[in-house]
């Protein structure tokens, strides 16, 4: 299975196999462009801390209550409130208030839209863990409710077709205006 995930590379200089995507426009060759605005680096600049995405399943799990994220991802509550705060700054969480009979009003999270489109991250992750790091796989599956079958984390092209990393080229969104006229001259 892990090959059909991998393009291996014929040359390694430690003389393992590797991985890699291949380059394509303007980034090719390697060595002539850095990854500035990279949207990995990005991301991870929201995403900064372990609690955050621990705090982020449990959402997805259901959690809305403060005491609730706390206890479940075992932070004390000074880290889950900056935690919460931080999640809510950057827009993957929102406040939403919510009362229970007799008691006053409090403030509970759910998931943003932006917020929700980082499911497959998660799943990807857990799928990662429960292959490489679980001894049986993970504690919990992620199951189709239509048919019950197992959810696997795959790339899928917006043509519809399945891919595997030897099938990928990364390529720039933009071609920089010298590398376009580069082209326009051969």
């Amino acid at each position: 299975m892990i090959a059909g995930w991998l393009a291996y590379n014929e040359v390694s200089y430690d003389g393992t196999m590797a991985a890699e995507l291949q380059m394509a426009g303007s980034l090719n060759p390697r060595s002539g462009w850095e990854a500035d605005r990279c949207s990995i680096a990005q991301t991870l600049e929201v995403l900064n801390t372990k609690s955050a995405f621990l705090i982020l399943r449990e959402a997805f799990y259901g959690t809305t209550r403060f005491d609730d994220f706390a206890e479940r991802v075992g932070l004390s509550p000074a880290v889950t409130a900056a935690r919460l705060r931080e999640l809510v700054r950057r827009g993957l969480l929102e406040r939403e208030e919510y009362r229970v009979p007799g008691q006053r009003t409090r403030r509970g999270y759910r998931l943003t839209p932006g917020g929700a489109d980082l499911f497959p991250a998660l799943a990807a992750l857990m799928q990662w863990g429960d292959r490489w790091l679980g001894e049986d796989g993970g504690p919990v599956m992620l199951r189709h409710r239509g048919c019950g079958k197992q959810v696997d984390v795959h790339l899928l092209c917006r043509g519809g077709h399945d891919l595997t990393l030897e099938d990928l080229e990364l390529a720039p969104t933009r071609e920089p205006a010298a590398s376009a006229r580069r082209l326009r001259r051969r």
